[in-house]
């Protein structure tokens, strides 16, 4: 029997990159993924379709999870189509490399509203309705961990995740349920630019980019029933980059 055989996951922003890929990788386990998007219905019913050609099951849900209404319709829609909630991952992000200086309060508040705010309820709703031994996994990034210049809203709003997730793995311990973050390092999410695709190169001891399956894999480790004994710890998937 497949891992994750019967457990129905939520993976936020799974049509591109790093999420589909996790989804791509909890349906080859065996889960019922809910593959969501906010604005490319395309590509997120290719992942579906995947998903489907391979005798998976998952289903497309589109919901800005940056806004808290539409992360609650989120959960309430997986409830619906398949009547339980096992794992959430939160993946939805946005790269801002603008300075202090350079940030306008507009692009202060989209980003803090989609990898903090939004994350934040999203997990308050999750949290009602997971079983016992569910699964939260939020992604943040090696940024957090590093002298890294020019995105500072960015890496704020992803160190707000990551202690979200500590305080939550302690308020959710007494149910079996698990929380934890994955930090990739410079990941070739096909968005990189050739700055950052160089940056990471030189900087990895592998001297390569991280790739989307490298994460995936080390989430899908976390979601497992052998990681039930980690919780409220920020595991830094970069190939050595922090260290």
């Amino acid at each position: 029997m497949s891992v994750l055989h019967g457990k129905v996951a939520i993976v936020t922003g799974s049509s591109s990159g790093i999420g589909r890929a996790i989804a791509e990788r909890f349906a080859h386990d065996g889960a019922i993924v809910v593959v969501n998007y906010r604005e490319n219905g395309d590509r997120a019913k290719e992942v579906v379709a995947g998903i489907q050609a391979k005798g998976g099951k998952a289903m497309a849900v589109q919901a800005d999870v940056g806004t808290v209404a539409e992360g609650r319709r989120l959960v309430s829609d997986t409830l619906t189509q398949f009547g339980r909630l096992d794992i959430l991952v939160n993946n939805a992000g946005h790269f801002l490399p603008k300075t202090l200086a350079q940030t306008t309060e507009a692009e202060f508040d989209r980003i803090m509203a989609l990898h903090a705010k939004g994350p934040y309820f999203l997990m308050q709703e999750a949290a009602h309705v997971l079983k016992e031994g569910g699964r939260i996994v939020s992604i943040s990034t090696a940024g957090t961990h590093m002298n890294f210049y020019g995105a500072t809203a960015h890496l704020g709003s992803k160190a707000a995740l990551e202690q979200f997730s500590k305080g939550l793995a302690l308020e959710l311990a007494p149910r079996g349920i698990t929380v934890n973050v994955v930090s990739p390092g410079i990941t070739d999410t096909g968005v990189l630019t050739d700055h950052y695709k160089r940056m990471g190169t030189e900087l990895s001891p592998f001297k390569r980019l991280g790739t989307p399956k490298d994460v995936a894999d080390v989430v899908a480790f976390l979601v497992s029933e052998e990681a039930g004994w980690l919780t409220g710890q920020n595991i830094h998937a970069d190939g050595g980059l922090v260290h």
